[in-house]
């Protein structure tokens, strides 16, 4: 599966269902820019089973207030619609990162 960019619009819409690992980042984010290659992998190992969603801050205000995210790259990883984890900064390793995810499929 691709990862997919969500917008304030359409973002109810892509995390009421399923595993959905929410990135929200912005272009002029240094952090944001590292850690988009690992979310690249990990979409590649586990696409099938998590929906990963990238949330320009920039252009997507509301979504990013109503999730009370402060700084980028914050990663909230949802479980049908529910906030069941959460990440900030890109200082995790993708290890962690796949554990996380795979302790909520």
């Amino acid at each position: 599966m691709a990862i997919i960019d969500g917008t304030d619009q359409t973002f109810k819409a892509e995390v009421e269902s399923g595993t959905v690992l929410v990135d929200f980042w912005a272009p002029w984010c240094g952090p944001c820019r590292m850690i988009a290659p690992v979310l690249e992998e990990i979409d590649q190992e586990l696409g099938d089973k998590v929906k990963i969603l990238k949330v320009n801050v920039d252009e997507n205000p509301e979504t990013a207030s109503q999730f009370g995210v402060m700084s980028i790259p914050t990663l909230l990883l949802f479980k049908d619609n529910e906030v069941v984890d959460k990440v900030i900064g890109a200082g995790t390793p993708k290890e962690a990162l796949v554990e996380k995810i795979e302790a909520h499929l």
